[in-house]
């Protein structure tokens, strides 16, 4: 939906000046000068006609500037983006076992979301830039400069009419968001690879050795443990390092009942 309203808003734009010229001889004036322009903003090949206000004579004028390429890229990336979410959404709903198949899709979905957003980014700067361009070329006092009618301090030259900007503002406000839209999808798409769920066991298994090694080590087993060193039967009763005839163990109680 967003591209859609990027693509929209910038390919199908199309505006409109108009300058007045008021010679000093009134019959050569000419107030309403039309010029019209639209995408691709190939604006030297906008061609109009102006009084010389020198007889009836009149000049054929053009403005100045190519900005297509940027436009075009802009608009480009918004329409392949578009057909793009549309299969993306096609095979989520209809084709989700095909999608995690030997985890294909979810590399494929993440690598070309990753492209886009830097597209994205390039082609809403890019386009900013030529729209910032595109004002300068067909601002009204920029274009009265052209003529040569309006050298002459005899003849008055006047803007009447200035093109409506505001849908190309708005291509490049959803240039940009969609520039954040992709780029913060990357993330959600990462969570659907391979890479997401390996680096999530990986530390899973870290956490779980951790406290292992620490239970089976010194401490449980070995020092206090069933098998440790204080806790074996061995120690003191049977074969212990003091009595190996069980000298602590049984012998102290027996001779003390025979004395008795």
């Amino acid at each position: 939906l967003f591209a859609i309203f990027a693509f929209a808003t910038c390919g199908g734009y199309s505006g409109e000046l108009r300058l007045s010229v008021d010679c000093a001889n009134k019959s050569e004036s000419d107030l309403s000068i039309d010029i019209a322009f639209a995408y691709p903003f190939r604006l030297h090949q906008v061609n109009f006609e102006a009084p010389t206000c020198e007889g009836k004579r009149r000049e054929t004028l053009a403005l100045i500037g190519d900005f297509s390429s940027s436009a075009e890229f802009f608009v480009t990336i918004a329409v392949f983006a578009f057909l793009y979410s549309l299969a993306a959404t096609v095979v989520y709903i209809f084709f989700q076992n095909k999608y995690r198949e030997n985890n294909r899709g979810p590399l494929i979905d993440f690598i070309v979301t990753v492209v886009f957003s830097f597209l994205w980014l390039v082609s809403s700067s890019a386009w900013a830039k030529g729209l910032s361009d595109v004002k300068i070329a067909t601002d009204p006092d920029e274009v009265l400069l052209l003529m040569s009618a309006c050298k002459q301090q005899s003849n008055k030259c006047l803007p009447v009419r200035s093109p409506v900007m505001s849908s190309l503002n708005t291509s490049v406000v959803f240039g940009y968001l969609n520039f954040i839209l992709w780029a913060g999808n990357i993330w959600f798409v990462f969570k659907e690879t391979g890479w997401h769920s390996s680096g999530q066991r990986h530390a899973a298994d870290t956490m779980e050795k951790q406290p292992s090694g620490y239970n089976q080590g010194g401490y449980n087993q070995d020092s206090y443990g069933p098998a440790g060193g204080y806790n074996q039967p061995g120690s003191y009763g049977q074969v212990g390092e003091y009595g190996q005839s069980q000298s602590y163990g049984q012998s102290g109680p027996t001779s003390f009942a025979n004395q008795i």
